[in-house]
């Protein structure tokens, strides 16, 4: 039997520093913990996708407690309680199918779900006592706001500085706003999306010839540069941050397809040409149960080979990622160790719950370091900022106590000015950084 003297393969002296560090890196951990939580809390952000709008886009910014309740999550929510048939429920005015869902979910149940506990983290957050259980007069509360002001008080509270937008010239709702041009809001930036370009060509080259670019049916060079003209107009009109474009998890390149022809010949020269990222979301099944109309899209597991290739393929190229199953996260990751053209940024959708976004931001931590960005609010809503992130912060907060306190068992003892700096990384600084032309 050994000596308890010869348990360490060092000296005993050694072994009772190791001891030392250890206990010291507990204690600073949580000494630590309180100064971290606070720098997470207070650091303004990014929030690098969304679907929110400019006030210039009127009615396209949604916000308010109607639009809160009838957040598509809260819909497909309803529906596992609901006997009433779908038509009948989408017969309600908005006004209506937000009272059937608070019934529903907040008085006849307890909402604990997360979509729920967002709204209530709202109300709270705007000075509203949820207990009241009073849709009416919490209605009232927010008849009082002007759009302005209410967008300013959502923004502050979330501790956002910059909203970048999701923006469709497909959509006829939309591009007459960019057309006719409008007064920007700083605090609003521009994303070209580009979904109905890559994924129905048969109906989009259609609308671009009525638009007066000379493409045809065919993947022509004189199609693929009139494209590119048209892609270029609209970067430069909305003064586009990034490219994107949601892709279902059926998603291969190369395959020879009309999508991935357009990816590799218009695309991505286009985002080299002007220094763009070019964001791919991954993993979605559209219309997985029709009835349920926007809250019906599914998740699917993805073959991430494909960004894999276009990583390789096109080193000068930028690429940002997330990914929708969470069973395609770690190599994610792995693809992000191996390609320093590639960042990963958010949890998104079904990812966006506790749990899951908590077990995501230490596994990426823990494989990459800094250089992702752990979130993203993907609100619709603009209240959902109000909640999303606090949320979210309270899990980037626990995970960078628990690896500051492993560091500081090492005997590595981290200064606030570099917790401040790794913070700021983590909540835009490194989205920033990447995206520079």
């Amino acid at each position: 039997m050994l000596d308890r003297r010869d348990a360490c393969p060092t000296t005993q002296e050694h072994c009772f520093h190791l001891t030392k560090a250890s206990a010291r890196g507990f204690t600073l951990g949580r000494m630590l913990a309180k100064q971290i939580e606070q720098m997470v809390e207070a650091t303004p952000v990014i929030d690098v996708h969304t679907h929110l709008y400019d006030r210039a886009f009127g009615d396209l910014l949604l916000w308010g407690i109607d639009d809160l309740l009838t957040y598509h999550y809260l819909v497909a929510e309803v529906f596992r309680y609901l006997e009433v048939p779908s038509k009948k429920f989408w017969s309600l005015t908005k006004a209506e199918q937000a009272d059937l869902i608070w019934k529903t979910l907040f008085i006849e149940h307890s909402p604990v779900s997360e979509a729920c506990r967002g709204v209530l983290t709202t109300l709270q957050a705007h000075g509203l006592d949820p207990k009241q259980r009073d849709l009416a007069s919490i209605r009232k509360w927010f008849a009082n706001w002007k759009v302005d002001d209410y967008i300013t008080r959502c923004m502050e509270l979330g501790r956002v500085k910059t909203i970048c937008m999701t923006n469709s010239p497909f959509d006829d709702l939309e591009r007459p706003v960019w057309e006719r041009g409008f007064q920007r809001d700083d605090r609003f930036a521009a994303a070209l999306r580009i979904d109905p370009l890559l994924l129905d060509w048969a109906n989009t080259a259609p609308r671009l010839k009525e638009w007066r670019y000379a493409v045809s049916s065919d993947l022509s060079a004189a199609t693929v540069s009139a494209v590119r003209t048209f892609l270029a107009d609209w970067t430069k009109r909305i003064k586009a941050n990034y490219l994107m474009v949601s892709l279902p998890a059926s998603f291969t390149f190369p395959d020879g397809s009309v999508t991935g022809q357009l990816i590799e010949k218009a695309v991505l020269p286009h985002c080299q040409e002007f220094g763009l990222p070019f964001a791919l979301m991954i993993g979605v099944k559209r219309a997985l149960n029709p009835e349920l109309r926007l809250a019906g899209d599914g998740s699917g597991l993805s073959d991430l080979q494909a960004l894999s290739n276009l990583c390789a393929q096109f080193p000068e190229n930028k690429f940002l990622a997330t990914v929708l199953a969470r069973e395609n996260q770690h190599e994610l990751c792995v693809l992000a160790r191996k390609f320093r053209n590639l960042h990963i940024f958010g949890c998104w959708w079904f990812t966006n719950i506790p749990y899951v976004v908590e077990e995501m931001t230490r596994m990426r931590v823990e494989l990459l370091g800094l250089s992702f960005t752990p979130q993203h609010s993907d609100a619709r809503v603009l209240d959902q900022i109000v909640y999303k992130w606090p949320h979210s912060r309270r899990v980037v907060s626990k995970v960078l106590v628990e690896k500051y306190s492993d560091l500081a068992r090492t005997g590595w003892e981290p200064t606030q000015s570099e917790i401040e700096r790794d913070v700021k990384e983590l909540l835009g600084g490194g989205f920033e950084r990447f995206c520079q032309k």
